[in-house]
């Protein structure tokens, strides 16, 4: 979903227009230059045309009132909950949406004046989807501080030819990235814990090393597919809880950079 926040400060009246006849949901007085209204703020730096362009229309056939401050769009704090089900019901049908760097997080910046079209677009459709907070400025990349290494790696497996497009990819099952990550999780804090035993039993089948969910580096997908592989084999060769806890301490490691 957007990056939200909070504020009581003032609209603009000139270039802002408040939804009228709202259903229920949304059935609010709202005013964006009251300064005592509390306001919800949702950044959509990033965001395509198309995005937007549905966005508005949505906004519009439901009568949610909000008014556009810059990239930003403001409702009233009233109806917050309506609009994050608004917004999770268009990520489901027309996201993933970027996950904007905001002014002033730490960054780290990536200079890639000498990259390719392609290669560009390729790594602008894989930091969607791997939702690592970032800003374009120009042929300049900053990112979340935190996700540095994450970036390196990427940006060398695109040079490499290890990132397939969107629309070539072989990828691995829908949400099996998380499902590593949250079984090795629970596992290295209790190896009889069954339901992850079984969720990690359930998923491994279906991966392959070269198959990684979209945007994620060949070499990185690879050393989890092994680590979740280990753990796999100890089970089933009824190994030691400690030697338990330690496959899956391996498998949680290299999962959390991802997650």
């Amino acid at each position: 979903m957007a990056i939200l926040n909070r504020s009581g400060g003032e609209g603009e009246e000139d270039s802002n227009e408040v939804a009228a006849g709202a259903p229920p949901a949304f059935d609010v007085d709202f005013d964006p230059n009251d300064p005592e209204q509390t306001k919800v703020h949702y950044n959509l730096t990033g965001w395509s045309i198309d995005q937007r362009a549905e966005l508005a229309e949505t906004l519009a056939e439901q009568g949610v009132p909000h008014v556009w401050e810059g990239e930003e769009l403001v409702v009233p704090e009233q109806i917050e909950d309506a609009v994050d089900a608004l917004f999770d019901a268009l990520e489901a049908e027309i996201g993933p949406f970027p996950v904007p760097l905001l002014e002033g997080d730490a960054s780290t910046e990536f200079g890639l004046d000498e990259w390719p079209y392609a290669d560009i677009e390729l790594l602008k459709e894989s930091l969607v989807e791997a939702e690592i907070p970032h800003l374009w400025q120009g042929m300049t990349l900053l990112v979340a501080e935190d996700a540095e290494h994450v970036v390196d790696d990427l940006l060398d497996a695109i040079e490499a030819g290890e990132v397939a497009s969107i629309d070539e990819a072989a990828e691995a099952p829908d949400g099996a990235l998380q499902t590593l990550y949250s079984s090795a999780d629970r596992l290295r804090r209790d190896p009889a814990n069954g339901p992850a035993r079984e969720q990690l039993f359930a998923v491994v089948p279906q991966l392959a090393p070269d198959a990684p969910p979209f945007g994620l580096a060949v070499r990185s997908w690879a050393a989890m597919v092994a680590a979740a592989q280990q753990l796999v084999a100890a089970f089933e060769a009824g190994s030691e809880p400690d030697e338990l806890r330690e496959a899956a301490t391996q498998l949680h490691g290299v999962c959390r950079p991802w997650v």
